[in-house]
Parts: structure tokens; sequence; C-alpha cells
């Protein structure tokens, strides 16, 4: 089957366009978590210390947990007792753009 060239080139430019939007993961950090979470990741936030948030910089800390339970934490967001401690950012990030951001908190680590 052959498909005509202007919907081949619809389809690329919508498939760059994509990709083009998806925001870093530094500038995910910035926007959607430096508020709690500090830039350095060490929750020392007014914020942060309210919310007694972790240090990401503590190895230990970060031993702790898995990729999967931050992946859940970001895409679905966190609550203790039935009250919201961090929104969910699944209708803001992809996929990808959690993953990365996965993977941008693991650099936090001392």
């Amino acid at each position: 089957m052959k498909y005509p060239t202007t919907l081949l080139l619809a389809l690329a430019f919508a498939a760059s366009a994509a990709i083009a939007s998806a925001a870093t993961a530094s500038d995910n950090w910035d926007n959607n978590c430096t508020k709690c979470h500090g830039a350095d990741g060490k929750g020392l936030t007014k914020i942060g210390k309210k919310l007694n948030l972790k240090d990401y910089t503590d190895a230990a800390v970060q031993a702790k947990m898995t990729d999967e339970e931050m992946t859940k934490a970001i895409t679905d967001g966190v609550s203790d007792n039935g009250k919201e401690k961090m929104k969910s950012f699944k209708d803001d990030l992809s996929a990808a753009e959690i993953k990365d951001l996965v993977a941008y908190v693991r650099k936090f680590k001392a």
C-alpha cells in the first residue's frame, strides 16, 4: 500500500513535534520538583521541611527506594492518611519524562 507523501510528511512532523516538546529531566525537576525537594534534592525547602521529605543526596535513602517506587510516586502522587502529600504528574509528564526524572533523582546520590 502506498501512502501519499503529504500524509507521511504530516506524520513525521507530528512525531518530531512530540519529541521536541518533551522537556529535559533537569527542566522537569526545576519546574515541578524544586519547590518542595529543592534544587539540590535535599528537601530543605520550607515545604520540604514541613512534609519531612527525604534527602535524595543520602545514599542510604536512595538505596531504600526502587525505581518502580519513584515512578509510581511521580505518576500517581503520594498520599499520607488520605491527605495528598505530592500531586500526580501522570497528566503532565510522559512515561519517558518520568523515567528520565527517576534517573535524574538517582544522580543526586552522594
